[in-house]
């Protein structure tokens, strides 16, 4: 396919989603679960991809995103509640001199300043995220397979200890979380955001830093024969894709207006890895349509299975509360069973891969059409 078709289709798709968006921002009322559901899933796709950065194209089992995302999302609301907020916000513990005045301090910066705000609490949440990272990893990364995963799962865990620990009261509030924290002011904002941090993870990987990370992922000792660094290219990857998932924590703090430590708990982190192995480890296409996916089937398309169902007087048994759950795992299992590479694979989509499909299923259906009439 010529490169001037590629574009003029691409050009469409991002006029077409653009104009999705536009109409749901302005029908946010009478749409409100598509826009809810659109929100979290492209904020998961930011952390998914970032994990698949460092699983699927660098073979780092990590499990620590939980943790990352909780770093950036406290950094960020931080940043972002109101100063005429703060003993509202902290009203049983109090809050720590240092954090009132650099309050007081961002309230006297510039009005572009302010209203960059959001921008560097994000940016900020990363960089703290990216040096808990560069820290951990001088031991953590000499680690291999399983021990990595245990290793980065509990500091996850510590960091929600941490956060939650009445030493920390006056700093992230303990487990009263912290609250009315400055959210998106559009879902164009956070499609934009997500946009600049995948694209930029898309263009790492195909570097030749990104041809690093996959030569380690395959083969550790030749990757070293041909005098790969390993250790510098792990915690290069380690430390972006920490980045990236606070980014997104960063962003959930801001959708959701309110955290504490439980809303990251090991369940998202395994969610997280849900959505990387559903889509397939090594796509990042992948990893962007089954986080879309996915949050759309747990927060919306199974939601009846909740509800009690009635065929006149009869009651359907297991329609209750918790029975989307049990539909959902039964449809991930379907999933794994028959696409055990996930959704994509290691394949991204292309136009060059979407007309060799329409065309397989068109040359399919004239055969089917062909042996009928025969």
């Amino acid at each position: 396919m010529k490169t001037s078709k590629k574009l003029i289709y691409s050009l469409i798709l991002a006029v077409v989603v653009l104009a999705l968006l536009f109409f749901l921002e302005a029908n946010k009322a009478k749409y409100g679960m598509a826009y809810t559901v659109l929100t979290k899933g492209i904020i998961l796709a930011v952390v998914a991809v970032s994990m698949n950065l460092v699983t699927g194209f660098t073979g780092l089992f990590s499990l620590g995103q939980a943790g990352f995302m909780a770093i950036g999302a406290y950094v960020t609301a931080i940043f972002l509640i109101p100063l005429n907020s703060i003993e509202e916000v902290y009203y049983i513990s109090g809050v720590s001199p240092a954090i009132l005045t650099f309050k007081a301090w961002l309230e006297s910066t510039p009005i572009w300043f302010q209203a960059m705000l959001p921008y560097i609490a994000l940016i900020a949440g990363g960089l703290v995220a990216a040096l808990f990272a560069a820290l951990i990893g001088i031991p953590v990364l000499r680690l291999k397979s399983d021990y990595l995963a245990i290793a980065t799962l509990g500091f996850s865990e510590i960091m929600r200890a941490i956060i939650s620990s009445p030493q920390m009261d006056t700093i992230t509030n303990g487990s009263y979380g912290l609250k009315k924290i400055q959210g998106f002011s559009s879902l164009i904002q956070v499609f934009l955001i997500a946009a600049i941090c995948i694209t930029f993870m898309i263009f790492l990987i195909r570097s030749t830093y990104g041809r690093a990370f996959k030569a380690i992922r395959e083969d550790e000792i030749a990757a070293e024969a041909m005098g790969i660094n390993l250790f510098k290219h792990k915690s290069l990857s380690f430390i972006i894709g920490s980045f990236f998932a606070a980014v997104s924590g960063g962003m959930l703090a801001m959708f959701m207006r309110s955290i504490d430590a439980k809303t990251f708990t090991v369940a998202l982190t395994y969610d997280i890895l849900l959505i990387v192995v559903v889509g397939g480890i090594g796509s990042i296409t992948g990893s962007i349509l089954s986080s879309l996916l996915v949050t759309a089937s747990k927060e919306w398309w199974l939601r009846f299975f909740d509800s009690p169902l009635y065929i006149g007087s009869f009651q359907v048994p297991l329609f209750k509360t918790g029975f989307r759950m049990v539909i959902f795992s039964v449809v991930l299992l379907l999933i794994v069973l028959f696409y055990q590479r996930g959704l994509m694979g290691r394949n991204e989509f292309t136009w060059e891969g979407l007309a060799r499909a329409f065309n397989k299923l068109k040359s399919k259906s004239s055969n089917k059409g062909g042996s009928k009439i025969a």
